[in-house]
């Protein structure tokens, strides 16, 4: 019988790819933190690994199938296979035992399938993988082989971005994501203890945020020494800071508003508002365990805010495509559709707009994606500009020239590693 790990990881996955769970969610899942430590290590791996290399792994399957093609198997045959591929090819894991465990599984899901489980995986670990095509002479086929998006993404990316950057851009979301924090400022000898640790920090162009280059930072974060936070977030997020009143108004999962009641000081207060009641009690938790007492946590929609009040700042940190957190997610390369993008801008602009009245005047509005496509951001931002004249773009803090995008700001996972994300920072005359 295959490992509990193993069999876990089969039924995250076809939960995953049946459309319903997100990958986040389903990993949150009793049945995975039941795990004992080294397990749900191993189920992490193979779950985000297959994921995240799923269009490499179906490069390499492919040629091993005679007789019908991968698309065409019994998606739970095929989700064993890429399994046992990952296994094979990426994963310190003996070649014998990743075919016997797949085999296993096939026995227990789709027995009349394990003979071509068992030959294909046989075929992989004799022979390897194929080569990957020539990213110079055929940057598409790359993109969707050994850069693993899915073929809609990559010739946007390609058309948009160029081969170049493309394809750097493809091999930074194929990394996991560096681990990045920020200290508990609670805490007065959080960084002496992060430095006792073995964590080694190094300083991010964000104040305050840290890039973990040596042992791994996440003990400590598990006693709120300190958050795990892309610099990504972390930017926007200090954008945002400065004010007495501040709205956090799509807060979850909380590290934003929990930085700008950290970076404001005592006698601030930041409102995180949360649309979603489930994730109201998930944000209220974590804002409890960090222990930021400025942080209040309600329910609200910003598409029908019902605040009787005026802000200094607003933070949007608007739904998004989620395009910019491939490594972090890797489910979404896999749910994203095209269709996605206009859908989630009309919401934005429309967030945009029902948001912008509660910044009083001389205030700071800040809206953010973590997506890098232009229709959620510079095409949502734009238009709100030309017919809202009494907003206008807002000076910077010196540090954020370094990730300056015009008028705007962003990180780029091929220039500064972690996520994409898009800032403006706008102000209100």
């Amino acid at each position: 019988m295959a490992t509990a790990a193993r069999r876990l990881a089969y039924r995250v996955l076809r939960d995953v790819e049946g459309g319903g769970a997100t990958l986040a969610d389903r990993l949150a899942a009793l049945d995975v933190q039941d795990l004992a430590p080294r397990e749900r290590a191993l189920l992490h791996e193979l779950v985000r690994g297959t994921l995240r290399l799923r269009g490499a792994l179906d490069y390499a399957l492919a040629p091993l199938l005679e007789r019908q093609p991968l698309e065409r198997l019994d998606p739970a045959v095929r989700t064993i296979l890429r399994l046992g591929a990952h296994q094979v090819l990426h994963l310190r894991v003996p070649d014998r035992a990743a075919v016997s465990e797949s085999v296993d599984l096939a026995r227990g899901v789709a027995p009349r399938a394990s003979g071509l489980v068992n030959a294909v995986l046989r075929r992989l670990a004799r022979g390897g993988p194929p080569a990957a095509p020539d990213p110079d002479t055929n940057p598409l086929a790359w993109l969707t082989s050994a850069g693993s998006l899915p073929a809609w993404l990559a010739e946007r990316w390609l058309q948009r971005l160029g081969p170049v950057v493309a394809i750097a851009r493809a091999r930074a979301l194929l990394a996991a994501p560096p681990p990045v924090f920020r200290l508990n400022p609670r805490v007065p000898d959080a960084l002496d203890q992060a430095r006792a640790a073995g964590v080694a920090p190094v300083p991010l162009t964000v104040p305050g945020a840290w890039l973990a280059t040596g042992n791994s930072p996440y003990e400590l974060a598990a006693r709120n020494v300190l958050y795990m936070q892309d610099q990504g977030s972390q930017m926007v997020g200090r954008l945002a800071e400065g004010g007495r009143l501040t709205l956090d108004a799509c807060a979850a999962p909380g590290g934003k508003a929990m930085l700008l009641a950290d970076a404001n000081g005592a006698g601030s207060v930041v409102v995180a508002a949360e649309a979603s009641p489930r994730r109201v009690q998930t944000l209220a938790d974590l804002v409890r365990r960090w222990g930021a007492p400025g942080v209040h946590v309600v329910a609200a929609d910003g598409l029908r805010p019902a605040f009787a009040v005026m802000f200094d700042a607003v933070l949007i940190d608007a739904p998004c495509s989620g395009l910019g957190t491939l490594a972090r997610h890797p489910d979404i390369r896999w749910r994203a559709r095209p269709a996605d993008i206009p859908y989630h801008a009309a919401r934005q602009g429309g967030l945009l707009r029902s948001l912008a009245p509660l910044v009083r005047p001389g205030g700071t509005l800040v809206f953010a994606t973590c997506s890098p496509e232009p229709e959620e951001n510079e095409g949502v931002v734009q238009p709100f500009l030309d017919s809202h004249p009494e907003f206008g773009v807002a000076p910077a803090p010196e540090w954020a020239g370094a990730l300056a995008d015009g008028p705007f700001y962003g990180t780029r996972p091929e220039r500064d590693g972690g996520d994409a994300f898009f800032a403006a920072r706008l102000v209100r005359r």
